[in-house]
């Protein structure tokens, strides 16, 4: 019996999708949810399982096909998947039981897939660079391909003088360049800057970092830091967290707090839901599963959807400075930098400080400049006095 496979409902909001890479030939076996297909759509990577153990007998669609909701993308032909792979014998004349263990043998070799084990981002990123991931080996768990795996293949362009490579750009890529085109043609952006002693928080987290992990089990970071004083800031200028609708100011009174992180598909950004009322604990626990999502491609339209509000903390990639493009509808981001230290003044003395410049990019429609630059100094005053987090004041 034939069953079909269909593409799944797509997120609210997605009109189609991508097929992104197909996992199984026809004439594969596979078994009851093994991922057949990814499907990439301008948010998040799909997957599509098998719903039962059988033989991938036709593909309708092949890689950079655009298809839409319940599109029959291929077909199984249901539980022959052991005979499908075992060779074909005589009926009248039934090979003889010295050959029956290389017959065994052969079918167990065959029904064991050798599909290379690789997320949807990787297997992405391997098809847009022409990378054979079966010659690729896996350091992850399991023999995993990461992204790291891919090495020195990954981006390279073909060899030779003046060489260019045309790649088609993706699903997620070319939905952040129409959203950031967006912003910067439809909102009044300014940027504000002021600069950070990050000693004091150093100090803390280096004095709890331990205790912290030990009792909470997750790493104590600065984006808890970050995202606590982000969210004071906010209920002090509720126009920062504010968003225009037509004609109208929206003014939100949750702190969805969207965090950038970078992922091998491109920049995406989850949301901390309800920051104002999570513990620190709590904030970095989200974040670092957001974080492990995005590398494996995991995340889900659900985890990105919504949010007041951004910080992109692009000084882990060694930013200093830089003026942080406003995610739509949202009024604001928050930009965070690479901690360096410099000589600053202090009682008239010039001393070395652990210092971070802020970005502030603020559409000036809803948010004026004293808003903007008082926000930004409660943030400075949070961080260089972290009692403040616990005192509000």
């Amino acid at each position: 019996m034939s069953i079909e496979i269909k593409v799944p409902s797509l997120p609210e909001s997605v009109a189609d999708a991508t097929v992104s890479a197909w996992h199984k030939k026809v004439g594969d076996a596979v078994k009851r949810d093994e991922n057949l297909v990814d499907l990439e759509t301008d948010k998040v990577v799909l997957e599509v399982p098998a719903p039962a153990d059988g033989v991938l007998s036709e593909i309708r669609f092949e890689a950079g096909s655009v298809v839409t909701a319940d599109q029959v993308l291929a077909l199984i032909t249901e539980g022959v998947a052991s005979s499908a792979s075992a060779p074909a014998s005589s009926a009248s004349a039934p090979a003889p039981k010295a050959a029956e263990p290389a017959k065994a043998q052969a079918v167990s070799t065959a029904s064991v897939s050798q599909e290379p084990v690789a997320g949807p981002a990787v297997r992405r990123l391997a098809a847009e660079q022409s990378i054979d991931l079966t010659q690729v080996a896996g350091s992850g768990k399991g023999g995993r391909i990461t992204k790291d795996d891919l090495g020195q293949n990954a981006g390279a362009l073909p060899t030779g003088a003046r060489s260019e490579q045309r790649v088609p750009m993706s699903r997620l890529r070319a939905r952040i360049a129409e959203r950031l085109v967006e912003s910067q043609q439809t909102a009044a952006i300014l940027t504000t800057f002021n600069e950070i002693n990050m000693a004091p928080v150093m100090d803390l987290r280096k004095k709890y970092k331990d205790e912290f992990e030990k009792k909470h089990g997750v790493r104590l970071g600065f984006m808890s830091f970050y995202v606590k004083a982000v969210v004071e800031a906010l209920k002090r200028f509720p126009a920062v967290n504010a968003s225009i609708d037509g004609n109208d100011l929206i003014y939100h009174g949750y702190y969805d707090i969207g965090i950038a992180v970078s992922s091998p598909r491109g920049l995406v950004v989850p949301i901390v839901r309800d920051a104002d009322k999570l513990s620190m604990a709590q904030i970095e626990s989200t974040i670092a599963d957001y974080g492990q999502k995005a590398k494996e491609g995991k995340l889900t339209v659900e985890d990105m959807t919504g949010g007041t509000f951004t910080v992109s903390n692009g000084g882990v990639f060694g930013s200093l400075l830089s003026t942080p493009i406003i995610n739509p509808p949202q009024s604001a981001i928050l930009g965070m930098h690479k901690i360096e230290e410099r000589p600053v003044v202090e009682n008239g003395q010039i001393v070395i400080r652990p210092m971070m410049y802020l970005a502030l990019s603020y559409d000036h429609r809803i948010i004026d400049g004293r808003e903007s630059v008082s926000f930004l100094v409660t943030v400075k005053d949070m961080i260089e006095d972290p009692a403040r987090l616990l005192l509000s004041v």
